[in-house]
């Protein structure tokens, strides 16, 4: 049992390097839509541009805070920074390596034996920032974004979690260290099938999650302005974009934990240099790089769903594909294996 202390500085850590890595990512993201549009993106501030975040930062910072004079002031104010708390909070449970290969620590904030329901919870509670926000800006946009995203985070939950429920009985532990280590692809054959179904939809359901594109309805500035950001400008507004990044991350990272085998790499590699499968944290960040990229590749080339299409294939489609999936391993488990 680690001391207080150090899980105090481990969760400020980890903080700090995520703020670090949104700030990073936004230019990241920036400079690959330029790319795959034809254009250069930023590149005026700073060598290559690489300042552009901290120049994105002071804009923030510097900028004229207005608050709408019919909003509620206290929850006007309270709902960015509910999504940012959570949107770091559920990052603590992910493991980034093996026990004590970090100089000696655990490289995670808490190792919790229901870690996989903590994430999901943790990342569930964020809509009440973008729910809250919506509604205290009283305006009609705003509140039609935050309804947008309920209902979304309401349907496609149900995906998410009937594809959890595949990993759950074929691991038989909601810790998440331990499915990094039970390695659910060891399995038998009969089981890759569903896997790769809950892989699937665990994907496309964690893209809505985070409300990117193309499931990008509450913030639709064709329709509705730019939704619950529509009274929002200066920090606040940073605080809802620093959440968004924080919990692409966050998925990222959850989905390489659950089916690609999280903070370990192949193990063929041992051969060429000893224990780089075991490297801690490196592994993670590789796999987490592949669906940040994912994620920006998509901005880049789909259209926006409309709301009717996005709803009806939550519910018609990608409800039934995982509840099949979840089905069928737990047939497979019973009468196979």
């Amino acid at each position: 049992m680690e001391a207080l202390w150090v899980v105090f500085l481990k969760a400020l850590a980890m903080c700090v390097a995520l703020l670090g890595v949104f700030a990073y990512m936004t230019l990241i993201e920036r400079k690959l839509l330029g790319r795959m549009q034809h254009r250069y993106g930023p590149n005026r501030t700073g060598p290559f541009g690489l300042l552009q975040p901290i120049a994105d930062a002071l804009k923030s910072i510097f900028k004229q805070d207005i608050t709408p004079s019919a909003a509620d002031k206290f929850v006007y104010v309270l709902a960015p920074a509910i999504s940012i708390t959570f949107a770091l909070a559920a990052f603590g449970a992910i493991p980034a390596g093996p026990a004590g290969s970090l100089f000696g620590l655990d490289p995670w904030v808490a190792d919790l034996d229901v870690g996989l329901l903590y994430v999901l919870a943790a990342t569930s509670m964020g809509v009440y920032g973008i729910f809250l926000g919506g509604w205290a800006s009283n305006s009609k946009y705003a509140l039609l974004g935050s309804l947008r995203s309920a209902a979304q985070i309401i349907s496609y939950e149900l995906g998410l979690g009937l594809s959890v429920l595949t990993i759950i009985m074929i691991a038989g532990t909601l810790n998440l260290r331990q499915i990094v280590e039970f390695n659910v692809w060891s399995v038998s054959p009969w089981l890759w099938a569903p896997l790769a179904v809950a892989f699937v939809t665990f994907l496309i359901s964690g893209i809505a999650e985070v409300n990117r594109t193309p499931f990008d309805l509450p913030e639709a500035e064709q329709e509705i302005v730019a939704g619950y950001l529509t009274e929002y400008s200066s920090i606040k507004w940073a605080l809802y974009q620093m959440a968004e990044y924080v919990n692409m991350m966050t998925a990222s990272a959850f989905i390489a934990t659950l089916f690609l085998g999280g903070y370990k790499g192949p193990a063929f590699l041992d051969a060429v240099i000893p224990g780089i499968s075991q490297w801690p944290i490196v592994w993670l960040v590789a796999k987490m790089a592949i669906f940040m990229f994912l994620f920006i590749w998509l901005r880049a080339t789909l259209p926006r769903f409309r709301y009717d299409q996005l709803m009806r294939f939550g519910w018609i489609w990608l409800f039934e594909i995982a509840l099949g999936a979840a089905l069928l391993t737990g047939a497979v488990i019973a009468f196979v294996l």
